[in-house]
């Protein structure tokens, strides 16, 4: 058992301090050593693998074979403080939940399993870590018999900054869809004083219309004389200067006019971004989301069922992420850099091998998208480009792509 499952950081300290030596297993081959069980680890691991390695589901399904009647009702919060308490008792529980870690994650206990030292399993861990490989490799890493008291620290500390980034990001969309609503709602302001504005001076022009039309009703025939009437020379002048204001007016309103269709524009622009956000957001919600059930339904409306999807471009240390979402829904992902290292000739191969190409238009070169599509069209392939290169923009394509292709 490594140092770790007997004295925490703090308890090392306070014998140091003591004046006593901290006890220290003697040195064991980790290939003759079995793995830790969950109860043997520190309780303040708990939490973290439960978390991380256990979905809702199967936390469910351990208090249901337990015998809690509220295993299928009882709050998700609720639901994990159970599970973290039955981790730590090895008769109350800890051994089902051993088991079921297990058997969700043996095969990245089978490869960490070629680990013989810390340093070999502190490898393994930056491998999966840096594919987004993290539930199964936590486990493995945090159980293994080579695994040290500083090992484990390091992978900790590192799931638990994980958990930070996510929720940043999370917090991040929010507030830009929350600072697109307000700009969205002084837009409709403004574009709702425009148009009053606009119709008042349509009124305007319409009352000088038929100002014009009854002065020149009003107006006498000429006289044959080159003498006119005073009145005549008065209404003559008037006509000319409502003329000219009907004039000024009209100039006026074809201004306006132009800024009011300018402004449509920019309105119908803000709300197909403002419905991209929301359409990626609540993807990437939903695949943040575990649902507590698995049915038949759910799992044919997000599954990719072998489904290879190309991403070509974006930003590389984004592909782990992206291929950690795809290979998790039962697909496979083929990444190109567009173009910075990979040859674009490759293009076509990995074009023939996959379900449906992607390509952030921000984040990747003209000549790469123009070789993509005519690949794609050549080869009757479905491509997709997306807003960003961001995991929500890829959840929110693929997501769609998954339920059209299951239906």
């Amino acid at each position: 058992m490594p140092p770790h499952a007997y004295l925490d950081g703090p308890a090392l300290r306070a014998l140091a301090s003591a004046g006593h030596p901290p006890f220290v297993p003697p040195a064991v081959d980790p290939a003759d050593k079995p793995r830790d069980r969950i109860w043997e680890l520190a309780e303040n691991l708990h939490c973290s693998i439960v978390g991380t390695c256990l979905t809702n589901a199967e936390a469910r399904a351990i208090l249901a074979k337990l015998g809690r009647a509220d295993a299928r009702t009882i709050s998700e919060h609720r639901l994990h403080g159970e599970i973290v308490q039955i981790a730590g008792r090895k008769d109350g529980g800890g051994r089902l939940l051993q088991k079921t870690l297990d058997r969700r994650h043996e095969r990245e206990v089978e490869r960490f399993d070629e680990a013989h030292t810390a340093d070999a399993v502190r490898a393994l861990w930056k491998i999966s870590l840096e594919r987004g490989e993290i539930p199964g490799a936590y486990w493995a890493a945090i159980t293994h018999p080579a695994t040290d008291w500083p090992l484990v620290q390091d992978i900790f500390g590192e799931v638990h900054m994980l958990s930070h980034l996510v929720g940043q990001s999370n917090r991040a969309d929010i507030r830009r869809l929350r600072h697109l609503e307000e700009e969205l709602g002084r837009r409709d302001e403004a574009i709702a004083a425009r148009d009053e504005r606009i119709m008042a001076l349509m009124r305007e022009r319409d009352d000088l219309g038929k100002r014009t039309r009854a002065i020149e009703t009003e107006r006498p025939i000429p006289s044959t004389t080159s003498i006119e009437p005073p009145s005549t020379r008065g209404l003559e002048l008037r006509l000319a200067r409502e003329t000219a204001h009907a004039a000024a007016l009209e100039e006026r309103l074809a201004v306006l006019s132009g800024a009011a269709e300018r402004l449509s524009a920019d309105l119908a622009a803000e709300i197909a971004r403002r419905s991209a956000v929301e359409g990626e957001l609540a993807a990437l919600e939903a695949a943040l989301d575990v649902p507590s059930t698995d049915t038949p339904d759910d799992r044919a409306s997000g599954r990719l069922d072998g489904r290879i999807i190309l991403y070509v471009g974006g930003r590389q240390r984004q592909v782990a992420n992206l291929r950690r979402f795809v290979e998790a829904r039962g697909g496979r992902l083929l990444n190109h850099d567009g173009g910075i290292e990979d040859n674009l000739c490759l293009l076509a191969g990995l074009v023939g091998q996959a379900d449906l190409a992607v390509f952030p238009v921000s984040c990747v070169s003209h000549e790469a998208s123009l070789h993509l599509k005519r690949y794609c069209e050549a080869q009757a392939k479905p491509f997709h480009p997306v807003r960003s290169a961001s995991l929500a923009s890829f959840v929110h394509v693929v997501g769609q792509y998954a339920q059209n292709a299951s239906t």
